[in-house]
């Protein structure tokens, strides 16, 4: 095909979006962004202004979503063994953007329209004029509708919880399968319910169920889906 390719993967929480997404991209030479660090960054952000947990829910505050959003510069960069890595306000913040203190947060800072608002425009930004391979919750609804490749994973809830708890055990976070498995259970019940962008599988996204496949099995599907769009 001639142009740009646009690549959006959506799904559940804890089924490897990101992790395909950079694999993806780096076999084709594609621009990679991470829609899903963005909102965590935001949430740190939210965070460290006591924006949450404290007094008025954020949602009902708007003087204080416009000034987190003043204060909300996100970028990303390549490090030396070759990571994506996060930037808030040009600090690398990659380590704690992924901790369970931000992700039983984040989907209450990431239903806010006006957040959302902000945070999509940056993303079509970011891609503009160039290969692009996304992941996030809307990337195939919202971000990009036109998409060339859309694809949407979800796996089963026991062995996304399992996936998320080897995660965070190998990072040293102090954590029980259980806390886990109910934190993706509501992350996901509150994305799938929000009246803004909400996650649903697009109409004419490929629906990828990975709950038995080896990361290697995923990978060689989604590769030969990427080469048929980009020979057609």
């Amino acid at each position: 095909m001639t142009g740009n390719i646009t690549v959006a993967i959506d799904g559940h929480s804890s089924t490897g979006k990101s992790t395909l997404a950079k694999a993806i991209a780096k076999k084709f030479g594609f621009l990679y962004v991470d829609s899903g660090a963005m909102y965590r960054a935001a949430t740190l952000q939210a965070m460290r202004m006591n924006l949450l947990g404290t007094g008025t829910p954020l949602e009902n505050n708007s003087d204080g979503v416009q000034s987190l959003l003043n204060q909300l510069k996100i970028d990303f960069y390549i490090a030396n063994d070759g990571a994506n890595r996060t930037l808030l306000n040009g600090e690398d913040v990659e380590d704690e953007i992924r901790s369970m203190e931000v992700s039983s947060r984040v989907s209450a800072v990431s239903k806010i329209s006006e957040i959302r608002k902000a945070l999509v425009d940056q993303q079509r930004q970011i891609s503009e004029g160039s290969n692009v391979v996304m992941d996030g919750r809307d990337i195939g609804t919202v971000v990009f509708p036109n998409a060339d490749l859309k694809i949407f994973m979800t796996a089963s809830d026991e062995v996304r919880s399992k996936r998320r708890y080897e995660e965070l055990k190998a990072k040293g976070d102090e954590v029980t399968l259980e806390e886990v498995r109910t934190n993706l259970i509501e992350r996901d019940r509150i994305d799938s319910q929000r009246a803004d962008s909400p996650l649903v599988q697009a109409d004419d996204a490929i629906l990828l169920d990975n709950s038995n496949l080896t990361r290697e099995e995923q990978f060689d599907k989604v590769v030969g889906w990427v080469e048929e769009k980009l020979e057609g």
